[in-house]
């Protein structure tokens, strides 16, 4: 289907996946879409009550396709592209006389705003005029919101409305306006021109006056033909400062590259002014309605598997994610105290309170281990930057305390081991339901335990003296005879495992291990983890075997990854068969990691060792560049086979 040739930024092909799903997102911090579907997303904008709580579905005025002229025939070429260096799909219809081109694209810096632009192009002597047909089906209605007509605003239609039912009792309902410029149904080059471009645009606000504001400046720099030259530029600047590639198989960059520009797209401009974030979904800004790709909500997926890379990348936009978590303290102190503990639960599935939407009790109530990541995000970034006005004045340090506060009402302890157990939880592995003391979980509980403690000394708080106790005696399950860590008590070697879990030690998760006893984890549980499971998991087995200077071992599972990535346009999917969530952000979350990490051997500004990258001359450069030191400056590390450089500016 696809020829990309040898640009790993361009992904092309000729005619579009018969899979719907598949075709390429084009997204901001703010809007999100597919590509010719007739739907979109505004970040934090959900409807229906608690568990049927799904991003509310907006129809969209631009899914607008090019059609053949008439008249044309077989000469005609047809190429969709998308373009990562400029976030732009392009779709073109060419011939010997003419060419006419559509680019639809989320604008960067004005992320309420989502263009259309369409240009004709006369390619051969004559006048007669071209007219491009327009496939548009646009209806005002939704499933998820009340909409009315109102008075037009500078040219532009206007749809305004409200949610029909807010996620909790009592909660506003939260409002939409809309403004587009329609659509006609066909487009003319006039006798005698050679080339015109039109523009059609779709503004989104929260209110009236916020519409209105934001297509007058659209209108504006669209007045000087300079709205996608804006756009284009934030791009060029964003790339400029912000890469990651290897000398390598095509399809490895091409993985790489894609990976990181749907990342991007999800996160705001940088110095943006007033972005409030509602967290990344597994699917991202373009997938969640009801019953689609987790209903949008917000996992451990942003915290575990897509964070690390954006505190490396965008240290800004890494903050904005931990204030998401900030903000819904509110509804994570509630599910704790619903559950019968104290401090804060993070929910496993989020939306708009910070309330648990998931539609089963079971695993909002016994993946507890959100908490554990939620924390390590906050010990991240703050090791980091170093930026301790998060904690002192934002309100970090509640977010840190209540989790620890939670671990503590949580445990129980054993008289017989001595030992504080965690009982009735469900691990990364959701294969095993209601275990006693996850290893995974119990080291991310000590682990939390102690960063609290230690940023409760650097704030000058007092520090209860359970969270230590608590952290030094919770029990970490381990068999010394086999010498390696069992998933919980009374797991069974063979017993298959549905995804990453015991082998999240040592990284992610900091955990000293001894080289032997990593070894061993990573041998048990790649023999017994389902091919089934979902995109993440086997960039976590690669990052171990990297530690272990086996690039070969570590290649061969990062190359099952791309058993999860679709062609043309480089969208992954949750499960190798192609199932579950699509635009799969944690898996690509997981693939970054392994290059970030595994390849190098990063672990922070603190620590960075040159692993070999790739066995033999598959791969024999990794290019780093705008790393974030969350100081302010900017780190390159040019890798290569016998050193690795680091240069700050």
């Amino acid at each position: 289907m696809a020829d990309a040739g040898k640009d790993p930024t361009l992904f092309t092909a000729h005619s579009l996946p018969s899979d719907r799903r598949l075709w390429a997102s084009v997204t901001n911090a703010y809007l999100g879409t597919r590509v010719y579907h007739d739907t979109l997303h505004v970040s934090g904008i959900y409807n229906g009550a608690l568990g049927d709580t799904h991003r509310a579905v907006l129809p969209s005025p631009l899914n607008i396709q090019l059609e053949a002229p008439a008249g044309t025939g077989e000469q005609l070429t047809t190429t969709f592209v998308l373009d990562t260096n400029t976030g732009s799909f392009l779709h073109t219809l060419e011939d010997s006389s003419f060419r006419a081109s559509q680019r639809i694209y989320a604008h960067r810096t004005l992320p309420h705003v989502l263009a259309c632009r369409v240009s004709v192009t006369r390619l051969a002597p004559g006048s007669q005029p071209i007219t491009v047909p327009l496939q548009s089906a646009f209806s005002p209605e939704s499933p998820d919101l009340a909409l009315h007509l109102g008075p037009d605003f500078q040219g532009a239609r206007y749809l305004y409305g409200h949610t029909l039912a807010p996620e909790q009792l009592g909660a506003p309902q939260q409002e939409v306006h809309m403004l587009w410029t329609p659509a006609p149904p066909a487009l003319t080059l006039a006798e005698g021109q050679q080339h015109r471009t039109w523009e059609f645009l779709a503004v989104v606000g929260g209110s009236q006056a916020e519409a209105q504001a934001c297509l007058t400046e659209a209108l504006q720099l669209q007045a000087s033909s300079a709205l996608y030259a804006v756009h284009a530029q934030a791009w060029a600047r964003l790339w400029e400062g912000c890469g990651l590639d290897v000398v390598g198989p095509l399809a490895l960059r091409q993985a790489l590259r894609g990976a990181l520009y749907y990342l991007l797209s999800a996160l705001p401009e940088p110095g943006a002014p007033g972005h409030v974030c509602h967290g990344l979904s597994p699917g991202g800004l373009s997938n969640g309605s009801r019953e689609e790709c987790y209903w949008g909500h917000v996992f451990w997926d942003q915290d575990l598997w897509m964070f690390p890379n954006v505190l490396m990348f965008q240290p800004e936009a890494a903050r904005a994610l931990l204030q998401y978590r900030i903000q819904t303290l509110g509804g994570a102190l509630d599910n704790a105290r619903n559950l019968g503990y104290q401090g804060a639960k993070f929910a496993w599935e989020s939306a708009g309170s910070g309330r648990e939407v998931c539609p089963e009790d079971i695993y909002g109530t016994q993946e507890v281990h959100i908490n554990g990541a939620v924390a390590l995000a906050f010990q991240l970034y703050q090791h980091s930057t170093q930026d301790l006005q998060l904690f002192q004045e934002a309100g970090g340090w509640g977010v840190v305390r209540a989790v620890a506060e939670f671990w503590c009402s949580r445990v129980e302890w054993s008289p017989t081991e001595e030992k504080y157990h965690l009982k009735g939880v469900m691990p990364p592995d959701e294969y095993h339901a209601g275990v006693t003391n996850s290893v995974y979980t119990n080291v991310l509980a000590q682990n939390s335990l102690r960063f609290a403690a230690a940023l409760a000394q650097d704030l000058g708080q007092p520090v209860p003296s359970r969270w230590l106790e608590v952290a030094d005696k919770i029990k970490v399950p381990f068999d010394p005879a086999r010498n390696f860590h069992p998933e919980f008590d009374g797991y069974e070697l063979g017993e298959e495992v549905k995804q990453a879990d015991v082998v999240l030690l040592g990284y992610p998760v900091p955990f000293p291990l001894s080289p032997q006893v990593r070894r061993n984890n990573l041998e048990v549980y790649e023999a017994v983890t389902s091919p089934r499971g979902p995109a993440m998991t086997w960039s976590m087995f690669a990052v171990g075997w990297m530690e272990l200077k086996e690039p070969r071992r570590a290649w061969n599972l990062l190359q099952r990854s791309f058993a999860n990535i679709t062609e043309p346009f480089k969208v992954w999917t949750e499960n190798a068969d192609g199932s579950g969530a699509v635009n799969f952000l944690t898996g690509m979350g997981g693939f970054l990691q392994a290059a970030l990490f595994g390849f190098t051997g990063f672990r922070g500004l603190r620590r960075a060792c040159l692993r070999h990258l790739l066995p033999g001359e598959q791969a024999r450069l990794l290019l780093l560049r705008g790393l974030g030191d969350g100081r302010g400056h900017k780190v390159s590390f040019p890798c290569s086979a016998g050193r690795i450089q680091r240069s700050v500016v």
